[in-house]
């Protein structure tokens, strides 16, 4: 199986509801069916069939197995499984493991061990299980699947010069230069002819591809065997394909091995048939695949497979890529295309066996080369896995693909554990500072240990130490190694602060097993300080002591270099309401902002120095760069403006807010602009004061002096706080401003 997710999706989605059942008439779905699904498999057909031959080749199997697997693959995993557009059949995923199992148990106990994996699927399927085959690492899919693409290629090519394919990859490596000696030279050319049609297929116009790739390379080989007679040995059909048909054979002996095997099968079958639904589910916009149903469909056409002779069965891409591809629309285009198979092996037997050895090499030499993807290598590589996938394509090659795998993940797990476990632990002196800082960062476990003791020697005896600890797991022993030496230093003189930001506290640590914790979300973790702790007796003081504790060493060093000076870049006027927090909503830190907040943010004309005088100061003593105002929703000085609520101690300043309120019954542009994006009219007339405090500063002297000399920007904020985003408000609009910084108007959002 080769996962191509650059594959185009399908112009219209899979016509099956949830249910499994199409929505549409009976007329309906006929017409569909003749119209799109009819076409699709005979495509599907064309690419299934030499595929089929060739798999059962390569797998030492009767060749009329690869055509019984293929029917039953089409029909019954077609009708039962869980995949509206999924195709199944025989795979090159399972030829190794197969050839093995032909080789020690003999072809009639294959059938048995397929018979079995069959109901070990199904047993799969009902116990709701199926999502856990998907558990398995992406890399030791993609490397098992790369070795078993070597493992065919390096079997065909002997196959392809001539010979007989050997027993161990080891084997077929070791005598390929004997096998060059001795070529049969009609039948490679016949081969290598094969090999260029499939590689070059893909460069040819669109219009010539319609036809399959495969089919076109397996029939010119075959014409070419007919046309110029080189004695290249052909596929041998024992009789029709019913004479093929036989019941297994229960095993004799070693039933450990057999017992192996079955869950090797059925376990490799599950993982490639719901990958393959996986990848064909993101080809299609259409029902997605009921993983537990595509488990029984597999498992039944398992057991329908290993009691009438045929292959095992699985999902397969190549054949389910290209029946979206072709347009299928339900899952009658799968079944068809399995009728159609039985239909030509029935009546076209003979057309089978003039087929080429030689040609199905090199078709298999193409399919196993193509399950090696530079592209999962280059992953393999970016993401830190390629070990993995070394020594998984390096054990299925040599050893099986059994041991292959179980190598595999053993490795996969032990570099998870690996970096589970990793902790970067550093201890040094603060430049320009007597003061030391040690940073632990990752998950301290006992397996720490030595490299906590190496950095915390380290620090003299008599430090001052910051302990910055990011850690999301700490177990008793890391716990107490650091209390014990953070004693030692109290006790020579030192001194131990921690600064915890990770979720794992020293203070839990004793108090029960060790757990992963992680903190609740961005705003515990960074904002977490200020919010109020109800069972605190005072909440301020916590807030401070948890800010020493986790983000005072942070903005200390910006702090340090602002302490004699400040240069603020904006001007900010708010309002008082609590919900506001003006460096969250401009993403700024300390010092960036020279912030003023009353009721309602006004710029009272008269009658209140306090804004005048903060306003001049930054602009002629400060000189700020912008000048901001922000009003927002839900705003309770708005709410008593609109409503003409009278509150006591409050009315005096609102009356600073009248002319916003006289604009806004006037028919103000903002206002419009705020009913048009869905605004209700106390956060409209919110927009409009902004806009009214605008224009009041363009006409202050301070304000036009700054703009005029120095470009200073004057520009109206309003913070939603339902859906915590900005909109900039201008005096005669809004625009919506985006995580990119971009500006629209709210109606286009």
């Amino acid at each position: 199986m080769a996962i191509d997710h650059d594959l185009a999706p399908p112009l219209s989605p899979p016509t099956e509801t949830g249910s499994g059942r199409s929505s549409e008439p009976l007329s309906g779905r006929l017409t569909s069916i003749l119209r799109h699904d009819v076409p699709s498999s005979i495509v599907v057909f064309l690419v299934a069939l030499p595929l089929s031959l060739g798999i059962a080749v390569a797998s030492g199997a009767p060749v009329a197995a690869g055509l019984i697997a293929a029917v039953i693959g089409g029909i019954v995993a077609g009708l039962l499984g869980g995949s509206v557009l999924q195709v199944s059949g025989p795979a090159a995923g399972l030829t190794v493991v197969v050839a093995e199992t032909i080789s020690q148990f003999g072809w009639k106990t294959t059938g048995f061990i397929v018979f079995a994996a069959g109901l070990l699927q199904i047993v799969f399927g009902l116990s709701r299980i199926a999502r856990a085959a998907l558990a398995v690492a992406p890399v030791v899919v993609h490397a098992m699947l790369a070795g078993i693409g070597i493992t065919i290629a390096l079997q065909q090519v002997h196959v392809l010069l001539g010979g007989s394919s050997h027993s161990s990859a080891w084997k077929n490596i070791t005598e390929l230069p004997g096998q060059l000696m001795s070529l049969h030279g009609g039948g490679t050319f016949i081969g290598v002819v094969v090999i260029a049609i499939m590689v070059g297929w893909k460069y040819l116009p669109a219009k010539v591809r319609v036809v399959p790739g495969p089919l076109v390379a397996v029939l010119a080989g075959t014409v070419l065997s007919l046309v110029w007679q080189t004695g290249a040995e052909r596929i041998v059909l024992n009789g029709s394909l019913f004479d093929a048909i036989g019941l297994p054979q229960l095993p004799s002996g070693d039933w450990s091995a057999v017992v192996v095997t079955i869950i090797t099968i059925a376990l490799i079958a599950s993982v490639e048939s719901l990958l393959s639904a996986v990848a064909v589910d993101k080809m299609h916009s259409g029902k997605r695949t009921n993983f537990d149903r595509e488990l029984i469909g597999q498992g039944s056409a398992n057991v329908l497979s290993g009691l009438l002779g045929g292959l095992p069965v699985t999902g397969v891409i190549v054949r389910s890529a290209t029946n979206v591809q072709a347009g299928a629309r339900s899952r009658a285009s799968a079944v068809l295309h399995g009728v159609w198979v039985l239909v030509f092996s029935v009546l076209l037997a003979s057309v089978v066996e003039q087929i080429p050895k030689a040609a199905l090499a090199g078709l298999l030499i193409v399919i196993g080369t193509q399950l090696v993807k530079l592209a999962h290598v280059r992953m393999a590589q970016r993401t830190g896995d390629l070990l993995v996938y070394t020594v998984t394509v390096l054990s299925v090659v040599f050893l099986n693909l059994l041991e292959g795998v179980l190598i595999g993940l053993g490795v996969a797990f032990g570099l998870l554990l690996w970096r589970v476990v990793k902790v970067s632990i550093t201890a040094a002196q603060i430049p320009a500072s007597q003061r030391w800082l040690v940073s632990i960062d990752g998950s301290a476990t006992f397996l720490a240990l030595p490299k906590l003791s190496t950095q915390l020697a380290k620090v003299p005896a008599d430090a001052e130490v910051t302990v910055e600890m990011t850690v999301d797991f700490l177990d008793h022993a890391v716990f107490e190694a650091i209390e014990e030496w953070a004693r030692q230093q109290a006790n020579n003189g030192g001194s131990v602060d921690f600064v915890e930001i990770g979720g794992a506290k020293m203070a839990n640590a004793a108090a029960g097993p060790p757990a992963r914790s992680f903190a609740r979300s961005v705003w515990d973790d960074i904002l977490g300080p200020w919010r109020r702790d109800e069972s605190h007796a005072n909440p301020v003081a916590a807030g401070i002591a948890a800010y020493h504790r986790r983000h005072a060493h942070v903005v200390r060093p910006h702090l340090d270099v602002l302490r004699d000076k400040q240069d603020p870049d904006s001007f900010f006027l708010t309002c008082s309401d609590s919900r506001v927090v003006p460096n969250v909503i401009t993403n700024s830190g300390p010092g960036d902002l020279f912030t003023v907040r009353n009721v309602g943010n006004l710029v009272p004309v008269e009658g209140d120095a306090s804004v005048e005088a903060a306003l001049v100061f930054a602009l002629e003593q400060l000189n700020v760069r912008s000048v901001v105002v922000c009003g927002h929703s839900s705003c309770g000085a708005m709410a008593a403006l609109h409503s003409g609520t009278e509150v006591p101690g409050v009315d005096a300043w609102l009356a600073h807010a009248r002319p916003s309120l006289e604009r806004f019954r006037l028919g103000h542009p903002v206002a419009a602009a705020a009913q048009a994006a869905g605004f209700g009219e106390t956060d409209q007339l919110g927009m409009v004061n902004v806009a009214v405090q605008l224009e009041m500063l363009h006409r202050h002297p301070a304000v036009r002096k700054a703009v005029a000399e120095r470009g200073v920007r004057v520009s109206g904020l309003f913070f939603d706080i339902a859906t915590a985003r900005v909109i900039e408000v201008t005096v005669d609009g809004l625009a919506h401003i985006d995580d990119a910084g971009r500006r629209d108007t709210p109606e286009l959002v």
